[in-house]
């Protein structure tokens, strides 16, 4: 069942509660027909005749019609319902068995939601064009019944309006469908930038990603525009056929008068038109404009025509659509150039400049940045210089503005005051942000091959061998055999967030950007791969490196490190911080692991080790409890007396 013929094939079937239907809705033609008659009557044979009681018993006719009516009308719901319940189960019995046969994963959004929208938009449209017939039978009969050369006045305006709507229904309906899609298919491309929009900054893809966006608003517009003016047409069908007769029956009153129509014919005939036609005609006209349109479409969707192809080949192109969206959308947020129609997108410079000899990898000079005007800046007056093929890593408490400082620096936040400069470009601008590559925590991963995702951060392809040494170096070989190769498809949710990661750094890797910016980019590694990454992006050639450092591991590693704590930062290398950094102190507390010495002997009854005292393997990041389970123990009561090392 698919559109129109399907909706009256399944008329057709049900002639009989079609006929019981219209058994009913006589009572309110009934009811139609005394509004106006009866009101005539009133006027002419009773008020206008100085007969008051006669002109109050016409109006009880007619107030008896309404009760009539309202009879029908109840006994019209329960035909309807005999119409809309077998026109859903017909639907629902489809959907099954669509879902069944060919595996369809929508079948539940078809069953949960589109189906009801169909049974409740298809009793609507039943009851609306019920309705209007019912008027205007009753109605035309009135007319006649008053005086036949109203109809000369009423019919033509009626029926023109009506044959206008009607001409407008299929437009209307496309255009509809066409607003839908449109505005669906902005909808997916805002949650694709939305979600990958801290990379898309990153990269410097602003451009690209907004050019793409763009195009799918513009085509929202363009769809709304034509729907728009179908509806201005629709609005001028209304006009035509329920209120132009109102004007023209005022304006013929002085002919209709001198050819035997009557003041209450008259008056009749504009509470018929008032009354009955227009309220029917305009619930006519909205009600199909609307809802018409709206069953074609979802009627479409749960019951598409035959054609050559299969179901699932259809299914097939709609997931290749996806992930074609994905990667391109994707390849716009690693500032790397996709297919696009827009010649700026394909003039975006595929590899940066190489850097100045003379220009540190980073400097920031006397750098501000709060986020808000009143608030306490994050950092104050901050003087930063890291050479060409340095090695700094970034530590402090959590909160401090580590992840800021590495925002500022990638052009994602700007400062209040102050200068940083990438290989001597500013900080925010298009030649920086190809100077540099951020991995922030939440690695970001799409669907397509591992080569392709590897491939991202570079212009052109890459060949093989490269992708096998980076992912050695990296320490990806294990996952990129795991999952079949480089050409193998990736599933970024059958990833963890640890393989997600090895990805995202093993891209940053191969990039052409001689900064790389890791803000936690290892915080799901354990300590030796995390180590193997670092250096890794450390011995990159011309290659410098910042690490926001997830654990003080890191800093043993650096040739300098930045310390963040608020107006106390500190700079320099790990023996230098020891000697003048009480925070960095905190920091490394008992981390650094000595020789290994065996446990000492369990001394209680929970057999655990009673104390965690220097020497002990790893006794800088854990505390070892000496009580019954359940029970804290104090920072004071490890053995060497010293803090938990802000761990």
């Amino acid at each position: 069942m698919s559109g129109e013929p399907g909706v009256l094939g399944f008329l057709w079937g049900r002639r009989r509660e079609l006929g019981r239907l219209g058994g009913w809705s006589v009572l309110e033609t009934g009811q139609t027909f005394l509004l106006g008659y009866a009101t005539a009557r009133a006027v002419d044979e009773g008020f206008l005749a100085g007969r008051a009681a006669t002109g109050l018993a016409w109006l009880a006719v007619a107030g008896f019609g309404t009760v009539l009516g309202a009879y029908g009308t109840g006994r019209v719901y329960r035909a309807v319902a005999a119409l809309v319940e077998p026109f859903r189960d017909r639907l629902v019995r489809r959907v099954v068995a669509r879902g069944v046969r060919e595996g369809d994963s929508a079948a539940l959004s078809r069953l949960t939601q589109q189906v009801e929208i169909a049974r409740d938009t298809f009793a609507g449209l039943v009851l609306v064009s019920r309705s209007f017939l019912v008027a205007t039978v009753g109605a035309l009969a009135g007319l006649f019944s008053l005086a036949p050369p109203l109809l000369l006045v009423v019919v033509p305006p009626l029926f023109a309006g009506v044959a206008v709507f009607a001409a407008t229904l299929r437009p209307l309906a496309r255009r509809q469908e066409a607003c839908l899609v449109a505005d669906e298919a902005l909808a997916q491309r805002l949650g694709t930038v939305c979600a990958g929009l801290r990379d898309v900054t990153a990269f410097g893809a602003e451009a690209q990603v907004a050019a793409g966006v763009g195009e799918c608003v513009e085509a929202e517009r363009r769809a709304a525009g034509a729907l728009a003016r179908w509806g201005v047409v629709r609005v001028a069908s209304l006009a035509l056929g329920g209120h132009l007769p109102v004007v023209l029956l005022l304006a013929a009153a002085p002919w209709l008068l001198d050819h035997d129509v009557t003041p209450g014919a008259l008056v009749g005939a504009l509470a018929y038109v008032t009354q009955s036609l227009l309220p029917a005609l305009h619930d006519l006209i909205h009600g199909l404009g609307t809802s018409g349109a709206r069953l074609t479409v979802v009627l479409r969707r749960l019951a598409p025509p035959d054609r050559p192809d299969t179901p699932e080949a259809g299914a097939g192109r709609d997931r290749a659509a996806d992930q074609t969206t994905a990667r391109v959308t994707d390849r716009a947020a690693e500032g790397r150039p996709g297919p696009s129609s827009d010649p700026a997108a394909r003039s975006v410079p595929a590899a940066p400049a190489s850097p100045s000899p003379a220009a540190p990898a980073l400097a920031l000079s006397r750098v501000t940045f709060a986020y808000g005007p009143h608030s306490e800046p994050v950092l104050r007056d901050l003087d930063l210089v890291v050479p060409q093929g340095g090695h700094l890593v970034v530590v402090g408490p959590s909160g401090i503005g580590k992840s800021t400082l590495t925002a500022l620096v990638a052009g994602l936040l700007e400062p209040a005051r102050g200068e940083i400069r990438v290989c001597g470009a500013p900080v925010p601008g298009a030649e920086a942000a190809a100077r540099r590559v951020l991995i922030p925590q939440e690695a970001y991963v799409h669907t397509g091959t591992l080569a392709e995702n590897l491939a991202h951060a570079r212009p052109g392809p890459v060949p093989e061998a490269e992708l096998l040494a980076a992912a050695d170096a990296v320490g990806l070989t294990g996952l990129l055999h795991r999952l079949g190769g480089p050409s193998a498809p990736v599933d970024p949710a059958a990833l963890s967030a640890g393989e997600r990661q090895l990805i995202a750094l093993t891209r940053a890797y191969l990039s052409d950007a001689p900064l790389a910016l890791l803000d936690e980019a290892t915080c799901h590694l354990d300590p030796d791969a995390e180590a193997r990454a670092e250096r890794a992006f450390a011995g990159r050639p011309g290659g410098t490196l910042v690490v926001v450092a997830h654990r003080v591991s890191s800093a043993r590693r650096a040739d300098r490190i930045l310390v963040m704590d608020g107006r106390e930062t500190a700079y320099g290398t790990h023996e230098e911080l020891l000697s003048r950094s009480p925070l960095y102190n905190e920091l490394v507390g008992g981390w650094s692991p000595p020789t290994s010495q065996p446990p000492l002997p369990l001394r209680d009854s929970d057999r655990v080790d009673a104390v965690a005292r220097p020497g002990l393997a790893g006794d800088g990041r854990h505390v070892v409890a000496h009580r019954p389970v359940g029970q804290v123990q104090a920072a004071g009561d490890l053995g060497d007396g010293g803090a938990l090392g802000g761990q």
